[in-house]
């Protein structure tokens, strides 16, 4: 697995839910930030836990293949 380092320096995040995301509870989802170079993925139910953060290309890679293309 590579690891890349994006630093604690990222500016503050704009974050988003998916529209497939439950409605019933709008706390049990992924939610995505983008930054410079990097994306970042949280879980909005532990705010607590530091979001990951991946590569532009990683990211779009993972999506990629989640979409089954």
């Amino acid at each position: 697995m590579i690891s890349e380092n994006f630093g604690a320096d990222v500016p503050r995040l704009e974050w988003f839910k998916s529209s497939y995301s439950d409605s019933s509870d709008s706390n049990e989802c992924v939610e995505v930030a983008s930054a410079s170079g990097s994306v970042h993925v949280r879980d909005s139910k532990d705010l607590s836990v530091p979001p990951l953060a991946f590569g532009e290309t990683a990211w779009a890679g993972f999506v990629s293949y989640a979409a089954g293309r």
